[in-house]
């Protein structure tokens, strides 16, 4: 027996010498700025120390061919999964071959009940039904609405646009369906964080020219990606190196997302990879003189960056109005849905939801905006999680509520 204790502690000792090497070697993992105004600083801290050891350890893991990097980091964001609730029933079924899951309140309703299909963020790479059961769970008892939680293949299994396709095929569907399942068709939200807002954005424009379907009543874009044309707005400029989502990790994700040479990183953080053309055109709509002088506290404008033909032939999906909604025209922006758009003051994509705002604005599209200045990207996602969840995670998940129950 007491060897064996002793081989535990052996190993033990290895495991944590291992860590501590890896953390040496892997330090701008941990790179972080973290604002005293932040929600729960301390707590902050410590769950992005945690995901940056997650991170050093799935890429070594993966230099081994151990397992692949993005495996390991689904298994740490999809999170602990939920106990039963006896007030709503659930189902997993495919939409179209789409997996979903739906949460329908046990209790009878008078009338048709209003539907709300959820995308979960992660950059395409991770997040998963099970990531967002509280979410939802918690979205179809507050707003007394049929919830429906979109399973999209993931990158690099599937190849995008595969994601925002499927995004669009389950959606058609519920839509075409919707009555099966107690929901009223011209009572349809779509909603979707990070990425999520990106896919939830991108299949409101999709829809517009069909006149085969129910219109989707309203779009909930928590923190959206919405553009990848510049990467050097105030909200980038301000939060280059906060927790979870840095200026960096964006663009690395979304070469990763599309399955191309991280070395692309540099360059395309410059603006490299867009021409003076595009960067003209559209002006109008992504432009920092647009973002209200409040937001642009300590901003400075970037050095012009130098064109790099290579890089903007390397990366031709950044241009797509489904991969950056900002990209529509107006002919198609002016027709969609009333709109909540939640921002969060520590978090890069801040300005896309604000750019978005105002274009909207000016198409004459009713906008709710909530700003949630303690939030961060991805608080949301610590909703339901006790001890490890934050007050902007509540705050953000009910104005999302509220939202939901105006329709």
């Amino acid at each position: 027996m007491e060897s064996y204790y002793t081989l535990v502690l052996i190993a033990g000792i290895l495991v944590v010498f291992v860590l501590l090497v890896l953390i040496v070697t892997d330090y701008n993992y941990f790179k972080v700025e973290i604002p005293p105004d932040a929600d729960r600083p301390s707590k902050l801290r410590f769950c992005h120390c945690v995901y940056a050891l997650m991170e050093i350890l799935a890429k070594n893991l993966s230099r081994l061919g151990v397992v692949e990097e993005h495996t390991l980091l689904r298994l740490v964001t999809d999170g602990l999964p939920a106990l039963g609730d006896s007030l709503l029933f659930t189902k997993d079924l495919h939409f179209d071959g789409v997996p979903v899951r739906i949460y329908l309140p046990r209790e009878p309703s008078a009338g048709k009940r209003r539907g709300v299909i959820l995308f979960h963020g992660g950059c395409g790479i991770f997040g998963s039904i099970r990531s967002h059961e509280r979410i939802c769970r918690y979205i179809a008892k507050k707003s007394d609405s049929v919830v429906v939680s979109v399973g999209y293949h993931l990158s690099p299994e599937y190849k995008y646009p595969a994601q925002s396709l499927e995004c669009l095929r389950a959606t058609v569907h519920f839509l075409q369906t919707a009555h099966a399942y107690g929901v009223d068709p011209a009572r349809v939200i779509v909603c979707g964080s990070s990425v999520g807002g990106t896919y939830a954005a991108s299949v409101c424009q999709e829809l517009v020219p069909r006149t085969d379907l129910p219109k989707i009543c309203a779009q909930v874009l928590i923190y959206p990606f919405l553009q990848a044309l510049n990467f050097s707005l105030p909200s980038y400029q301000k939060n280059a190196f906060t927790a979870l989502l840095s200026r960096e990790r964006t663009v690395r994700y979304i070469l990763k997302y599309l399955g191309k040479d991280c070395s692309l990183e540099e360059p395309i953080l410059a603006g490299s990879h867009v021409p003076e053309s595009m960067n003209l055109k559209y002006r109008k709509w992504i432009n920092p003189d647009l973002i209200p002088e409040v937001f642009k506290v300590g901003y400075k404008p970037p050095p012009p960056a130098s064109f790099l033909p290579r890089v903007h032939e390397e990366v031709p999906e950044l241009f797509e109005c489904r991969f950056s909604p900002l990209l529509a025209e107006d002919a198609v922006v002016c027709q969609l849905p009333d709109t909540c758009i939640v921002t969060c003051g520590h978090d890069v994509l801040r300005d896309d939801g604000l750019l978005f705002k105002k274009r909207l604005e000016d198409n004459n599209v009713r906008v709710t905006w909530h700003h949630v200045e303690k939030g961060f990207h991805c608080t949301m996602e610590f909703f339901g999680y006790g001890i490890f969840s934050f007050p902007s995670s509540s705050t953000v998940l009910n104005h999302t509520v509220e939202f939901i129950k105006g329709y």
